[in-house]
């Protein structure tokens, strides 16, 4: 009966050891993802139709006609106010790790999202005083 409990442990501690055995089927997954992407593509271009004609080879353009130049300038607060988005958006994704581990932060980790609230209320304050998101002009 010892035996089979040392054996069992020796099994357990074997396996929780960080190795490459362990990265093994995650390996064979990747190579097999990676096969099957390069099948389809070689299967799709040796199969399918090549038909180039001049049609197909224009740009679609969802049925309506192009008129004018692509090149026209846009306004920049269309670039503004979508920049904006990212950078708030992304410090938004910062309180993740806050709620999934305030307990274990405590009044210093409160402290310390309180004071990266601080500063974002500041940045966004100057962004509205600076009339970053009013479209009228």
């Amino acid at each position: 009966m010892e035996i089979f409990f040392l054996q069992a442990n020796t099994i357990s501690t074997a396996s929780n050891v960080n190795s490459s055995y362990n990265y093994l089927p995650i390996g064979i997954q990747f190579l097999f993802a990676i096969g099957f992407v390069a099948t389809v593509l070689g299967l799709t271009h040796l199969l399918g139709p090549a038909r180039k004609t001049s049609d197909k080879l224009q740009n679609f353009e969802s049925g309506i006609e192009a008129v004018g130049n692509a090149r026209q300038p846009m306004a920049i607060k269309y670039f503004l106010v979508a920049i904006l988005f990212v950078l708030f958006d992304v410090e938004v994704i910062f309180f993740y790790p806050y709620a999934v581990n305030f307990r274990a932060l405590g009044w210093a980790g409160f402290s310390a999202v309180l004071l990266f609230v601080a500063f974002f209320l500041v940045g966004f304050i100057y962004i509205i005083k600076k009339g970053a998101l009013h479209w009228e002009d």
